[in-house]
């Protein structure tokens, strides 16, 4: 069963939210699109050419990587001194093809009040094209990535201060949205409110509980849209 909310409140009012923070990938679009295949194999690859790896070491240094420092790219950054930028700029170099855009999506993001910002574990660059893709850039007053969050990913809480440092946020005036529950955990340590997107992944529920969730959006699309057109939204 989904969890009631902490504070006993069973609705987000989008009039008392001024800050909108959204991650991106498998949140901003359908985790059926499945870009982390294709990122997952880029990065594989990467990691093949630079350490003279076969596919299957490769793939199982990716993953310890991920487990111990929080993305495969720290952790190569910490144990081989890879460069971020060209990390990046490779495993980001994919087909958005299976992305579809999304007119609805737009419209409630544009129609719900307050700021839209993209807090991404990825780069600028690849938020860009996705949400030029999807039909929704226009909808959002920011993309804070990796690298403003100089490389510390989340769930590190210090970007998420830095974050709402740099835009001026309130944290009890703000709701973040995210496909891995345990990212949530700051933004709940800090007052704001949550909204999961759960995935098939299983990355998506490990790590946490649920005790710091406060809504579960199992279509984050529908549930955007129904928010935005003033319906009350329960967890």
């Amino acid at each position: 069963m989904p969890p009631r909310p902490p504070d006993g409140n069973d609705r987000i009012d989008p009039a008392a939210i001024d800050t909108w923070i959204f991650d991106l990938d498998n949140t901003l679009y359908p985790a059926r699109c499945n870009l982390f295949a294709q990122i997952d194999q880029r990065m594989g690859e990467f990691i093949q050419a630079l350490l003279g790896l076969d596919a299957v070491a490769a793939k199982a240094l990716q993953k310890q990587y991920f487990r111990q420092h929080g993305t495969t790219m720290r952790g190569l950054m910490n144990e081989h001194g890879v460069d971020p930028h060209a990390f990046m700029e490779h495993v980001h170099a994919i087909d958005l093809e299976p992305v579809p855009p999304s007119p609805a999506l737009a419209a409630a993001l544009v129609r719900l009040p307050g700021r839209k910002i993209v807090f991404t574990n990825g780069s600028v660059a690849h938020a860009e094209r996705v949400l030029a893709r999807r039909g929704i850039a226009e909808a959002f007053g920011g993309v804070f990535d990796i690298v403003a969050s100089e490389f510390r990913p989340k769930p590190d809480p210090e970007p998420y201060r830095v974050l709402c440092a740099h835009y001026g946020v309130t944290p009890a005036r703000a709701v973040m949205v995210e496909d891995m529950v345990r990212n949530l955990l700051p933004a709940h340590a800090m007052g704001m409110r949550t909204v999961w997107v759960p995935t098939a992944a299983e990355w998506s529920r490990d790590g946490a509980d649920l005790d710091h969730v406060h809504h579960i959006a199992e279509d984050l699309e529908a549930w955007l849209i129904a928010l935005a057109e003033g319906a009350a939204v329960t967890p």
